[in-house]
């Protein structure tokens, strides 16, 4: 019975390590760094590698797995803690008498978490002659900086210097620290045990200011994928943008259903369906996804006709589809909003003499969406430009969406937050001649976060220079 027992403990440990990432271990080897020497750190390549030095070091058995969970809670995974019995709330209750992680330690893994990729090339240069150049990382950066001696929990001033010229925010969360440890008022997480009720408090009305996901059918999904045209090009790659859609939102729960080359006659006839659909009664949101060519407010179908795209988001409106009031309606369009191409600008060009310029947005993408609440719309680009797709990889949005919703739903991220992370990931793209940039741009008159909860039966959506416009 014992040995049952150990090997169902063992296997919840190794259904954690499976759905971390490779950022995810690092985090987690940062955070316990004080209660593991360095030397035994540097091995370990796996979360259940580093689980097993806990049980070794007897900071984790069977009857008391909090330090995981502690962990868990710090890297905001917090939809694995289930796994191990535990929940954001009873963390937050338990860390004032049970966290083992130093205060010094989440304060610098916090300062990570809001440092830019810019922010640590800057930081690099301003310390050139400090550090190595295999350094990847924040995180890698304040290991450096503590083994040379230049950082320490009592030892700030380096930090402080070159976190200054970054941002406020930053250098507020170090005097902040430094501050409640002179009034000896910390504890791991939060201070004291009122200021972890306090925090307990706060999440309580964050989670009140999101969007109900409690049923047991998410919603639907429908995949507008039109590829094949009467005389428009071809859109190579569109059907591995249709597959990766599938794949991350039925992972997310909802039913997907893909509506290959469509005529307008037939898609204004699935959105009349789609509208009238009894089932949106007993879900919590609703996904349009449009993969097709398009211009300034409007899109394609197959047959070559202009779909205005305030037309096709007006279908869901309230008196129209009661069935979704007061839920999150989510649209999606891979499609070009006109012919300029948004060009490339070397970052150290000054504005005045700059040669090129990307040209500014024409109209702002409200007008696609109806004036009440509850709609959200992500263009993959700004009007009046052309968006671009792979022919093998697929779009750069789409891609880049698909990408961030596997990586930060797990984190609890909401979902303007995910936009915002691929807004920066798609404007860091660029063709093999760098001359072609993209920026999508969203729209929405949300009224809370829309927050997906990740299904803990889902397995994670599988992973799976040819550029084309819209």
């Amino acid at each position: 019975m014992e040995d049952d027992n150990n090997i169902d403990f063992h296997q919840k440990l190794l259904s954690i390590d499976e759905k971390l990432e490779l950022e995810d271990l690092e985090s987690l080897k940062f955070l316990c760094s004080d209660l593991i020497t360095p030397k035994n750190i540097e091995g370990i390549k796996s979360a259940h590698q580093l689980f097993q030095k806990f049980m070794d070091e007897d900071l984790l058995n069977k009857e008391d797995c909090f330090l995981v969970a502690e962990l868990l809670f710090l890297i905001k995974q917090h939809y694995l803690l289930q796994n191990i019995g535990y929940t954001k709330e009873k963390v937050v209750k338990e860390l004032s008498t049970k966290g083992k992680i130093s205060s010094y330690r989440v304060m610098l893994y916090n300062l990570s978490e809001e440092v830019t990729k810019d922010d640590f090339e800057y930081i690099k240069f301003l310390m050139h002659k400090d550090i190595p150049k295999p350094l990847t990382s924040f995180l890698s950066l304040l290991r450096h900086m503590e083994k040379q001696e230049l950082l320490s929990e009592n030892n700030l001033e380096m930090l402080v210097k070159v976190c200054q010229p970054l941002s406020s925010n930053l250098t507020k969360r170090i005097n902040q620290y430094k501050n409640e440890k002179k009034e000896k008022k910390l504890s791991v997480a939060s201070g004291t045990a009122e200021s972890s009720q306090k925090a307990f408090a706060k999440e309580s009305t964050e989670e009140a200011e999101q969007y109900m996901m409690g049923h047991r059918h998410r919603g639907h999904c429908i995949i507008f994928n039109n590829f094949q045209f009467l005389t428009m090009g071809f859109r190579e790659g569109s059907c591995k943008d249709a597959g990766e859609l599938r794949s991350v939102f039925e992972w997310l729960g909802f039913t997907v259903t893909i509506h290959d080359n469509t005529t307008k006659d037939e898609m204004e006839r699935i959105l009349t369906q789609c509208r009238t659909n009894p089932e949106h009664k007993d879900s919590d949101c609703f996904v349009c996804c449009v993969l097709t060519h398009g211009e300034s407010g409007s899109v394609f179908s197959s047959d070559e006709k202009s779909i205005a795209i305030y037309d096709l988001t007006s279908y869901f409106m309230a008196h129209r589809c009661p069935g979704l009031m007061d839920k999150p309606k989510l649209f999606f369009l891979q499609a070009c909003q006109g012919m300029d191409m948004q060009e490339s600008v070397p970052l150290e060009a000054d504005a005045r003499n700059a040669n090129i310029s990307p040209p500014a947005p024409k109209k702002i993408p409200q007008r696609c969406i109806p004036k009440e609440a509850d709609f959200l719309l992500g263009l993959a680009t700004v009007d009046g430009c052309c968006a671009i797709r792979n022919k093998i990889k697929g779009s750069w949005y789409i891609q880049a969406l698909c990408h961030q919703l596997k990586r930060l739903v797990p984190r609890q991220e909401d979902i303007l937050t995910i936009l915002t992370v691929v807004n920066d990931e798609v404007s860091q793209q660029a063709d093999v001649e760098g001359k072609m940039k993209q920026m999508p741009q969203p729209a929405f008159t949300l009224r809370k976060r829309v927050i997906f909860p990740v299904p803990l039966d889902a397995p994670p959506p599988s992973k799976e220079n040819c550029l084309t416009l819209e």
